[in-house]
């Protein structure tokens, strides 16, 4: 494939690893990568039976939570339910139906890992699968966003109905994951078009051996 092509291709695919790589590894291990975040402030809420929380951060693995006397995580894998409730009584649960699917995010990168390898080579065929495998890492980044998108509003709407002084936003990792998907589909156009330069240089080149072929045949019975 030309280089053109290649090392901006080679590029998109190892920055998209990377950013999936490190939303992949979440909370607990990397506090700072959670997917919706929720500020307490002015009344406390209680989650599974904690008081006064000031802040709920909502990872792939586990969520933390902070309070007066500093924040603590809780590891409890992928699929697992949270509690919130309010000084006045009122009570929520985000279920595990909305946690469970974050997990499709270390399987885009996973997948975009073998795109990466598979863009290195120089095989034209190669680098046909390493597009469509680019283009499938970006579908389930793409699913992953959507599941992102679905857990921040159903947490937003859910601590509305708590009538509490509390805003939900994004975290890093569910904006980490939009940057993925969109040099995902970069890697992939690029690769592609890589591909099909190669094709049309290598029409070009046949062309021209032919034409080159055939007149030094009629050549031979052309008169001086």
């Amino acid at each position: 494939m030309s280089r053109a092509y290649c090392i901006p291709g080679v590029f998109f695919l190892f920055c998209a690893f990377v950013l999936l790589f490190i939303v992949s590894i979440s909370l607990p291990t990397l506090q700072a990568m959670d997917i919706t975040r929720v500020h307490s402030s002015g009344q406390s809420v209680a989650s599974n039976g904690t008081p006064e929380i000031t802040q709920l951060r909502l990872g792939i693995w586990g969520y933390c939570i902070d309070q007066s006397s500093g924040r603590t995580c809780f590891n409890t894998g992928h699929g697992y339910s949270v509690i919130l409730g309010s000084s006045q009584g009122n009570e929520i649960t985000i279920g595990s139906s909305w946690t469970r699917g974050l997990a499709v995010l270390p399987v885009a990168a996973s997948v975009s890992f073998v795109a990466l390898l598979l863009s290195i080579s120089q095989h034209i065929t190669i680098t046909l699968v390493a597009s469509l495998v680019s283009f499938l890492a970006a579908l389930l980044s793409l699913i992953a966003f959507a599941i992102n998108i679905a857990l921040y509003a159903y947490v937003k709407h859910e601590m509305d109905t708590l009538n509490i002084d509390a805003t939900t936003i994004t975290g890093p990792g569910f904006w980490l994951t939009f940057v993925s998907l969109l040099l995902l589909l970069l890697a992939g156009c690029t690769v592609c078009f890589g591909r099909r330069r190669d094709r049309m240089a290598g029409a070009t080149t046949d062309s021209y051996q032919l034409n080159s072929l055939k007149g030094g045949l009629f050549s031979r019975f052309r008169r001086n």
